[in-house]
């Protein structure tokens, strides 16, 4: 995942815990700011899409163009789907309560499931479809000057809007040290992941319309202009059935690579309480926030009533971090060996 453990505590005057995780930023960063970003992110994408998809379908009315009608099905889907990415954001950011103790981030992989699942059925199967159709009837001619002034104020406001996304990529990818492509596809956010999929994706799939209204242009054959939307909706098939998988994996509890499990057993073990641990599991319940379940051996030879009041304070404790949403501790049986980072 593209997320990091700075392995390190920090103990104020009242001992607050902090196990040393950071997703997607820097140590001294702060979550709300990273939400922050993916929302402005998402409203960019929004208002560039709602834009565009205005203006393609009248070209498409216009022109009779189907890679046109192919742009313009791109652009309703993404614009409704930036409306998803909205609930997700919104929902995700919810507070944990005694039905959902471990909050509702996973309701932001849903709803994101949900926008990709858009994205596939109004942007892919509707692009492929009509250009099917306007391939089996010989297609139309088209007024290849409109089609291309409005294609290239597309590729104008999505390039914004995926600049915008790449912005955000970019710096905490840099943060972690891995390459912008590879750490998007790792994050735990949805909301980025998908935003910036969607743009990069309706960039190419610009390119392609243009070609294809270039090469009817050319050789007067309206077929390749059926052979556009035909492949601008398989491009919008793969892009949202790369992100439905993504959304799925952490929908079933999308759990952290061994580099970075040891670098929270590692923060785990720097607590003063905790002496040994002998099992660690942590998994993703959300963008940027964990469950960890921990057998621990604590400090010190107390009796069974006061130990098991301090599990519930050191819970308590490691809860305290802002990305840790639930902590379960137990016993660890004394002849299990200790884990090392």
């Amino acid at each position: 995942m593209a997320e990091r453990y700075g392995a390190h505590r920090v103990r104020g005057s009242r001992g607050r815990f902090r196990c040393g995780y950071q997703a997607d930023m820097d140590t001294d960063a702060d979550p709300t700011e990273e939400t922050s970003d993916s929302l402005i992110t998402v409203l960019v994408a929004l208002v560039a899409n709602g834009l565009l998809a205005l203006a393609k379908s009248a070209a498409a009315v216009a022109t009779g163009s189907a890679s046109m009608v192919a742009e313009a099905a791109h652009s309703w889907a993404d614009t409704g789907n930036e409306i998803f990415l909205l609930v997700a954001e919104r929902t995700g950011r919810r507070p944990r309560d005694d039905e959902h103790p471990r909050g509702y981030g996973r309701s932001t992989y849903i709803w994101s499931l949900v926008a990709a699942f858009g994205l596939f059925s109004a942007g892919a199967v509707v692009s492929i479809w009509h250009g099917v159709d306007q391939l089996t009837s010989g297609g139309s001619e088209t007024s290849f000057l409109v089609n291309y002034v409005v294609l290239g104020i597309a590729f104008v406001l999505e390039g914004i809007s995926f600049a915008q996304a790449s912005r955000q990529v970019r710096g905490a990818a840099s943060r972690w040290g891995l390459h912008p492509l590879r750490y998007v596809t790792r994050t735990s956010d949805p909301t980025l992941r998908a935003v910036f999929f969607e743009d990069f994706s309706a960039l190419l799939g610009i390119l392609l319309a243009a070609a294809a209204i270039g090469l009817h242009q050319l050789t007067g054959r309206p077929a390749f202009d059926a052979f556009g939307s035909i492949a601008v909706g398989s491009l919008l098939a793969v892009v949202a059935v790369f992100l439905m998988r993504r959304n799925m994996d952490y929908l079933l509890g999308e759990g952290l690579s061994p580099e970075l499990r040891a670098r929270v057993l590692r923060g785990l073990l720097a607590h003063p309480e905790i002496e040994r641990i002998t099992y660690l599991h942590v998994e993703y319940v959300g963008p940027q926030q964990l469950f960890v379940v921990a057998a621990v051996d604590l400090v010190g030879d107390d009796r069974e009533h006061d130990l098991a009041l301090r599990f519930r304070r050191l819970e308590a404790d490691i809860e305290r971090d802002d990305l840790i949403v639930d902590a379960v501790l137990t016993l660890a049986p004394p002849d299990e060996p200790g884990l090392a980072p």
